[in-house]
């Protein structure tokens, strides 16, 4: 008998002199819907999302305040997200490019790297084609010369949809070549949600091959990536890992369920993690993650990061078959241990 059930019973038979009957299962209810009410605040959720798109951008309020925006303006070779917010308001991701222009002077900036938007996909070689460096950006690769330049081409919104606890983006693309001629299909898919102390985007790109095979390359450049503000490069961020690894000699080319970077932006401790799902490919994924600010989950680099030819990272896609790749990003206030970042990559997993 449920409690509810047995709260009706008791004023029935109350009502006729009887004793009420004792349930002995009240206290484990009571606890669990404790337990329950303690662990919803840290899976991220509670703070209303509200989706509106202008034009080629769709920006992210969450709780009435801008969160971030999506950008899938066809003149730039690839989406993005920019910037990110903390909770407060407080900016974790770097302000550089204003579309396909980089302001005067910031081409000495530490860790430059343009094409590095604030939240994106892409993989340096996709069919030979990369899509992680831009071709905008082409007169600042002086240090070699770069491989053929990839690009998406947006086709259409699958859904928009705000909520009360989350909101939805979901927007499919062409991959193609210098040619134009599309060999890919590529639909993101990104889950906004919040609390007051913390931010959450589940991510999902999945890559569907067309007629032929589409083969990604081993190179060290890609693939999912979020690029920090310069408050937290090292050795003012501190960057570990889910295995214990602090650094980046610790971190860059590792594997690991998550990595998180935490440091002072604007007199504010906060940190910005990024978790791998264990239903993405090759999870546990490797990590292209660099001091200067990058934090990139990588599957393919493998001769990279054991520096060994032999380890060879590519993947051929069969033809009309596709590749999914989940991620979950955790902006939240305090250390990666005062926010409680590996609990919060158990509760991912079991609940995603």
């Amino acid at each position: 008998m449920s409690n509810l059930q047995l709260d009706s019973f008791n004023n029935k038979i109350s009502s006729r002199g009887i004793a009420p009957v004792q349930s002995k299962r009240r206290y484990p209810d009571f606890v669990f819907l404790v337990t329950a009410l303690s662990i919803l605040p840290s899976l991220g959720y509670g703070e209303p999302v509200s989706l509106t798109r202008h034009g080629d951008n769709i920006e992210v309020q969450i709780g009435g305040k801008p969160f971030t925006t999506y950008t899938f303006d066809p003149n730039i070779s690839k989406a993005f997200l920019e910037p990110l917010r903390d909770a407060n308001g407080v900016i974790v991701t770097r302000q550089l490019a204003v579309g396909n222009d980089i302001p005067p002077g910031h081409e000495h900036d530490k860790g430059f790297e343009p094409h590095q938007r604030a939240m994106y996909f892409g993989h340096g070689d996709i069919n030979g084609y990369s899509f992680w460096i831009e071709e905008a950006f082409n007169k600042y690769y002086t240090h070699s010369a770069p491989p053929p330049y990839g690009r998406m081409v947006f086709r259409k919104i699958d859904e928009m949809r705000s909520g009360t606890s989350s909101g939805v983006i979901r927007a499919t693309f062409d991959l193609e070549g210098p040619d134009r001629k599309p060999f890919a299909q590529e639909t993101q898919e990104y889950k906004f949600s919040g609390d007051k102390d913390s931010r959450v985007i589940d991510c999902e790109f999945v890559i569907k091959a067309g007629k032929e095979p589409v083969k990604f390359g081993d190179t060290k450049e890609g693939t999912f990536a979020v690029r920090l503000a310069p408050e937290l490069d090292a050795p003012g961020g501190t960057m570990v890992n889910s295995e214990g690894g602090e650094g980046e000699s610790q971190v860059w080319g590792k594997r690991a369920n998550w990595v998180n970077v935490d440091g002072v932006i604007n007199g504010q401790k906060l940190g910005v993690a990024v978790f791998d799902s264990p239903d993405s490919f090759r999870h546990p994924t490797y990590w292209h993650a660099r001091g200067y600010g990058l934090l990139a989950a990588n599957p393919f680099g493998l001769s990279y990061f054991y520096s060994d030819p032999k380890h060879n990272g590519s993947y051929t896609l069969p033809a009309g078959e596709s590749i999914k790749f989940h991620y979950r990003v955790l902006i939240h206030e305090g250390t990666y241990k005062d926010a409680g970042v590996s609990e919060k990559y158990s509760q991912y997993v079991a609940h995603p």
